[in-house]
């Protein structure tokens, strides 16, 4: 089901921080149960003061309300996440849609055990690139490289 009703916006830090950051802990819970609570609990306060502050981040809302958001470091994908209860309506297509028009290309890094990311990267054309055994923080959670070109 596409959600038409989207409407998108640039980060507020003062308005959107403690939002997207409640979801981004419900998605990721959702996505990323082999990391574990306890270390996605740790994780959000990095989102809130690091992350979020320091990308081009762009926030979904429908009717007025934000479900989801994208940050852009350059043409890199370094999240994009999407409320549980707004995905599969379009809103993460409408993010991507829009971070192609403004950087031409993308790029971003999934765990391959997310495989609903991964069939959802796919259908929108990223081809993968490369893979990798550990994540971010030196676990070992297997990443696999995607891009995209307009």
């Amino acid at each position: 089901m596409e959600n038409q009703d989207v409407v998108l916006r640039p980060f507020d830090a003062a308005r959107d921080t403690e939002k997207l950051s409640a979801i981004w802990l419900e998605a990721s819970l959702k996505a990323h149960p082999f990391i574990g609570e306890f270390r996605l609990l740790e994780q959000r306060q990095l989102i809130e003061e690091e992350y979020l502050p320091k990308a081009e981040t762009w926030v979904a809302c429908h009717s007025g309300e934000a479900v989801g958001f994208i940050s852009l470091l350059g043409s890199f994908v370094g999240g994009i996440f999407i409320a549980p209860t707004h995905q599969g309506r379009g809103v993460g297509r409408t993010l991507i849609a829009h971070a192609l028009e403004l950087k031409g290309e993308l790029s971003l890094e999934v765990y391959t055990e997310n495989e609903q990311a991964v069939r959802f990267y796919a259908s929108l054309g990223f081809k993968e690139l490369s893979r990798r055994d550990v994540d971010d923080f030196g676990y070992p959670y297997q990443n696999a490289a995607l891009h995209l070109k307009a």
